[in-house]
């Protein structure tokens, strides 16, 4: 049995990693004794993550939505271990018959063009015995009215993990699907709103509880260090598709 479930001096990459799971998944790592290098548009989010990380740990500002920046992050740092994909922005939702196609068309760029072409510049960089995990969201399974897009995607992403994992083997693929989490994805949200808006959902799952970034990075932490799973999406949602 090898030692890749070990993070201890290991290189973990969190692409979306300044803030909400991205952050919670960077702090999980390092706890474990790993590197770790987080990547996001804003440098000021950045400088405020690395607060929280310990000394050691690097931060980059990076415009994700361009391919060409991704290629020269990753031919900057070099050989890595673990590429953690979270970066997106806070989907728009809304009914089919009002989308606008070429605005909704924008929502990809950043949750699936702009991992994939991750994807395809780190992946002959990651050592052996390393792992991608991705993103996706429980919204693929259970949709709700207004979910078009977001759904799309979600379920585009999880097509992804499995095609990643056949292509790239030996090294794994897998996917997180979280459901609601308490993020700064609903700043926008009055804070009234927002506590209303977190109580009934938190009604409605069965495990009665919104999640914190924290439990949701478990799930990105397991799957680095599960040497045995590959082409998964693991869904965690506090019950939500049951529900």
């Amino acid at each position: 049995m090898s030692d890749t479930n070990s993070l201890a001096n290991k290189t973990v990459v969190v692409l979306g990693g300044s803030a909400g799971i991205g952050l919670a998944t960077a702090k999980a790592a390092a706890a474990e004794g790993a590197k770790v290098i987080i990547v996001s548009s804003n440098q000021q989010r950045i400088n405020k993550a690395l607060e929280q990380l310990p000394q050691g740990s690097a931060g980059y500002a990076v415009d994700l939505s361009k391919e060409e920046n991704i290629k020269n992050f990753f031919e900057k740092i070099g050989q890595l271990d673990h590429l953690v994909y979270t970066a997106g922005e806070n989907l728009q939702l809304g009914v089919v018959e009002t989308l606008d196609l070429e605005k909704s068309r924008d929502f990809f760029n950043l949750r699936y063009w702009s991992a994939l072409a991750a994807v395809k510049h780190a992946s002959g960089r990651i050592n052996a015995g390393g792992s991608i995990t991705l993103t996706s969201g429980s919204g693929g399974i259970r949709p709700q009215k207004g979910w078009v897009i977001a759904a799309s995607i979600c379920t585009m992403m999880e097509g992804l993990t499995r095609a990643l994992a056949v292509e790239l083997a030996p090294t794994r693929v897998n996917c997180v699907m979280p459901g609601f989490v308490k993020t700064e994805l609903w700043g926008n949200v009055p804070e009234a709103d927002r506590e209303a808006m977190f109580k009934s959902a938190a009604d409605m799952l069965l495990v009665k509880h919104v999640a914190e970034p924290e439990e949701i990075a478990q799930g990105y932490l397991y799957l680095i260090k599960q040497s045995y799973s590959t082409g998964q999406s693991i869904v965690i949602d506090g019950g939500g598709v049951l529900s």
